[in-house]
């Protein structure tokens, strides 16, 4: 059993509960923080049991989590914490990678029934990205609980969305326990044009949005994003003792390839190479933290070959194949966070070096940028100036928007 009790001393700083059924910025006095509380652990909203442990009784529950969905310091499933409490959990729906967290990046998964619980498990990457009503039969609360990593391009938020307007066509409440944003500080980034709009970019938002993922639902909620603008019926259990600009080390790898604290750090800026002919390090130990492809041997003295590694990248790009490039396995990361930009130098570079130019972008990196212009501007050679230059009145009418919604300082 879970030492529950643990938690409670926590409760007194005045961990919140708080019902957001109008979708803005919640009608609760916040407590101010003592001036301590920098040296306080963040406690995820998952880990305040007692907050929330009540409301579930005598409820029929469905839980979008995976993986990272983990209280305590033994890092015990929360689903498996939840079961032998005895909640109502009667399905588990799975995003990208699975519940557990291990199918490889784009692998489709099938609906499956969890070996641990014994509970149905429904894929939402698989034969749909939406639950059906007939996957919600009999559910009067969802809970999703997910650590996300801050960028447009991260599946969770879009699986996020569906699974909100599916609550709301439905009539079921969603709680929402709420976790860190581990690139929490940055908006930086060009803002979506709805025409190039796919399941790695659904909003009209930056690459890095700088919000929570309680935060963010908010905003798919007040801003009309869900189908029909239907709204969906909101309960969000915050954090204790967090702030956007603390550091948060995530205990858990949120997919096979974040799988460093480096990596998911520098994901945000390289991220854009998925979208070329270079590889990012997939099929290595360390994705997301090298870039490179063949042609720029001789350009580049650093190389790695990627290979396939079931369950983490099974055929990644330029398989089998020596790639030159960069290696920011060692790179500093404060210098991104002094800077609080996205990081266009490694693109700008690369393109230029690149001895084909003509095809070193695949259409992917539409749908990543999330518009046609910064492909032709990276084309046209324009300086990294007037590329940041043509973010910047969507990025202030971004951030106009997101105030409305924020739940921390």
């Amino acid at each position: 059993m879970m030492r529950v009790k643990l938690f409670l001393p926590f409760l007194l700083l005045g961990a919140l509960f708080i019902s957001c059924d109008n979708f803005a910025q919640p009608a609760v006095k916040v407590v101010p923080r003592p001036h301590n509380i920098a040296a306080k652990p963040i406690l995820t909203a998952a880990e305040q049991l007692p907050v929330y442990i009540d409301y579930l009784k005598g409820k029929s529950i469905g839980m979008m989590v995976n993986q990272t969905s983990i209280i305590g310091s033994k890092k015990t499933p929360l689903v498996d914490s939840l079961v032998k409490l005895g909640v109502g959990i009667k399905k588990i729906f799975g995003p990208e990678h699975g519940f557990r967290g291990n199918a490889s990046d784009g692998a489709k998964i099938d609906d499956e029934r969890d070996p641990v619980t014994g509970l149905p498990v429904i894929s939402l990457y698989g034969k749909h990205y939406k639950p059906t009503p007939g996957d919600l039969k009999g559910i009067n609360l969802m809970i999703f609980d997910i650590q996300d990593v801050g960028t447009r391009f991260y599946t969770y938020i879009s699986s996020l969305h569906y699974l909100m307007e599916a609550c709301a066509e439905n009539n079921i409440e969603l709680m929402i326990l709420d976790r860190p944003n581990p690139n929490g500080v940055y908006i930086d980034g060009p803002i979506l044009d709805t025409a190039y709009r796919s399941f790695v970019g659904m909003h009209t938002i930056p690459i890095l949005h700088g919000m929570t993922i309680a935060e963010y639902a908010q905003m798919i909620n007040g801003e009309g994003w869900l189908k029909n603008k239907v709204k969906c019926k909101l309960k969000i259990i915050k954090m204790a003792n967090y702030s956007r600009d603390m550091v948060y080390n995530l205990p858990v790898n949120p997919s096979p390839n974040l799988n460093t604290d480096q990596s998911i750090l520098l994901y945000p800026h390289i991220c854009f190479f998925e979208g070329t002919k270079l590889s990012l390090g997939r099929g290595t130990m360390f994705p997301f933290q090298v870039i490179g492809g063949p042609l720029l041997k001789g350009k580049y003295d650093y190389s790695f070959k990627p290979v396939s590694i079931p369950g983490m990248s099974d055929d990644p790009p330029l398989k089998d194949q020596v790639c030159y490039g960069l290696n920011l396995k060692d790179y500093n990361t404060e210098i991104i966070k002094k800077t609080g930009r996205l990081n266009l130098a490694w693109l700008l570079g690369l393109y230029k070096a690149y001895p084909d130019k003509e095809h070193f972008f695949i259409p992917y990196f539409t749908k990543l940028a999330g518009n046609k212009i910064l492909q032709q501007q990276i084309i046209d050679g324009k300086t990294e100036a007037e590329i940041r230059a043509s973010w910047e009145p969507g990025l202030v009418k971004f951030k106009a928007i997101r105030s409305k919604y924020l739940l921390y300082k």
